[in-house]
């Protein structure tokens, strides 16, 4: 995926995460990305705060696709993605990640919320300890403070 199809990805992302929360849910967003780089196969936005999108995206593309054309497959997401949709990610068989802000960086935003406990392992470590080379881009500095004022609004409103 190119720099230029990454950042229009991650916007298009980021407008699904402000429309999960307008509907009342955690603002994160995922894409899956075909292998062209272009065409977004699926769309998720956050469920809860078990069904997080990227797990969500990556259980029902496991089911649709085989695992030779997830392989070549992006996911693209708004933030770095936790433990859980990391896994969920490497168990799919999902090859690429495209990020836009860090975990490290959502903690210093939403800091000890209830509802979002974040866990500090970066996806690249969990990637790292699997089997499977999963590629990474991430954070992507172009749009972080988009994602990251989307973030701002939502976890600081009164």
């Amino acid at each position: 995926m190119t720099p230029d199809q990454a950042l229009h990805h991650l916007r298009h992302a980021n407008r699904l995460a402000q429309e999960a929360a307008a509907a009342g849910h955690h603002p994160f967003a995922a894409l899956l990305v075909a292998a062209d780089g272009d065409t977004v196969l699926m769309s998720q936005g956050n469920v809860d705060h078990v069904n997080h999108a990227e797990a969500v995206l990556a259980r029902e593309a496991a089911a649709r696709f085989d695992a030779a054309t997830l392989w070549g497959c992006t996911l693209v997401t708004t933030v770095e993605p936790c433990a859980m949709c990391a896994g969920t990610q490497y168990w799919a068989h999902i090859g690429s990640l495209v990020y836009g802000l860090s975990e490290e960086a959502l903690l210093q935003i939403t800091g000890n919320h209830a509802e979002n406990p974040t866990l500090s392992l970066p996806c690249r470590e969990l990637f790292a300890r699997g089997q499977k080379p999963v590629l990474v881009q991430g954070p992507v500095a172009e749009v972080a403070e988009e994602i990251a004022a989307v973030h701002r609004s939502f976890w600081h409103r009164p």
